[in-house]
């Protein structure tokens, strides 16, 4: 039977962006199925009590610092060039967020995050604007009206609330969450644990 990587994502976190490549190369050597599960970042950390690091922990002295040095270094360990940090930082990433829950099966969904990660981290798209967001979506061949329009579905507005208090239920704090089965793991320096487990060692 094949294995399911499900990916507690929101586009609006950096780490999710990090740790999306190599987690699809993970699941290509397993064999294991990747599906998104798109959350609302700002409504967990709500209902969590988290905070963004650089909040929560900037008076912590050296850790701000340190932790941009292991950011750094996952990005030249990964031959991520092209990243950008957001100057606009934390942003609100309802729009996008709503866009991946509208996705018509998992295949769409995601290609729209294969289309939209490299928008927002490495162009640095205003994520909140319709137009710029619609562009995105058309020179990436999808269907930009409906999935726009979706966005002020009732249903696509509660999905995205469901599956960030159901991610927050099942113990997700934050971005990049994976699950397989019920084990979690959280944090780009979990991809090793996460295919060691795929492959049959502990988690």
């Amino acid at each position: 039977m094949t294995r399911t990587i499900e990916y507690i994502l929101d586009l609006a976190a950096p780490n999710g962006y990090l740790a999306w490549y190599p987690l699809k190369a993970i699941a290509e050597r397993t064999g294991a199925e990747l599906v998104v599960t798109p959350v609302f970042l700002g409504g967990m950390h709500k209902l969590t009590g988290n905070a963004p690091p650089m909040f929560r922990d900037k008076d912590v002295k050296g850790k701000v610092p340190y932790a941009a040095l292991e950011f750094q270094r996952f990005l030249d360990r990964h031959g991520m060039s092209e990243f950008r940090m957001h100057p606009a930082l934390p942003f609100n990433s309802i729009l996008l967020q709503r866009i991946l829950v509208a996705a018509q099966g998992e295949d769409e969904r995601r290609a729209l995050v294969d289309a939209l990660q490299p928008a927002v981290w490495e162009r640095n798209i205003d994520c909140g604007d319709v137009e710029v967001v619609r562009a995105v979506l058309e020179d990436g061949g999808f269907a930009a009206d409906r999935l726009l329009a979706a966005t002020q579905k009732a249903e696509i507005k509660q999905r995205l609330i469901d599956n960030t208090s159901h991610a927050v239920e099942r113990g997700a704090f934050g971005i990049p969450t994976v699950f397989v089965g019920e084990e979690m793991w959280f944090g780009k320096e979990r991809l090793g644990q996460i295919e060691d487990y795929l492959s049959g060692g502990k988690p």
